[in-house]
């Protein structure tokens, strides 16, 4: 998992991704419980640990905010499903539904994956005006959670705590 764990509220509501060190500092200081292990162990001079997968924290932490995901190539290649929002096809670039050159603003509403082919024909006309339909009407991500399968790879263990906040693809 390249040296990653999900850490668990004490809800079991994911918080974040951390180094597996730091999971490890967080289980042996008593502050959270190490649910599930990689198969890899830590060594000291006179001790082996279990390297962390997912750990829950002991006491709940109030999460103040829920901020809003930047709209970044790879966030919104997730949110998509690395899928043309015009056609279906693999994605490999983004594009404005309404182009920013005619007032479209750069937001979760107005950026979807697409292909090249579509990018190039749609170029800087409106939806109306190239012919085009969305598959899917854009919008932002309900949770902040999805993203954590925009770091990389989601393990196998994470995927119970992890799957309720994504969504069709991996987040909505």
């Amino acid at each position: 998992m390249h040296g990653r764990a999900l850490v668990l509220n004490a809800s079991y509501e994911p918080l974040s991704v951390v180094t597996v060190r730091r999971a490890l500092i967080l289980v042996l200081s008593d502050k959270a419980v190490l649910l599930h292990e990689t198969g890899s162990l830590f060594h000291s001079a006179t001790r082996a640990f279990a390297e962390p997968s997912v750990v829950r924290l002991v006491h709940y932490v109030r999460v103040p905010h829920q901020s809003r995901v930047a709209v970044t190539r790879r966030s919104v290649f997730v949110r998509d499903g690395h899928r043309c929002q015009y056609c279906g096809a693999q994605a490999e670039n983004i594009d404005h539904v309404v182009p920013r050159s005619r007032g479209g603003a750069h937001s979760w509403e107005n950026v979807v994956a697409c292909c090249r082919r579509c990018n190039a024909r749609k170029e800087d006309r409106l939806l109306e005006e190239s012919g085009f339909h969305l598959v899917r009407q854009p919008k932002a991500p309900r949770s902040r959670l999805w993203l954590l399968a925009a770091a990389g790879e989601v393990a196998d263990e994470w995927a119970p705590y992890v799957q309720p906040a994504l969504g069709h693809a991996v987040g909505l």
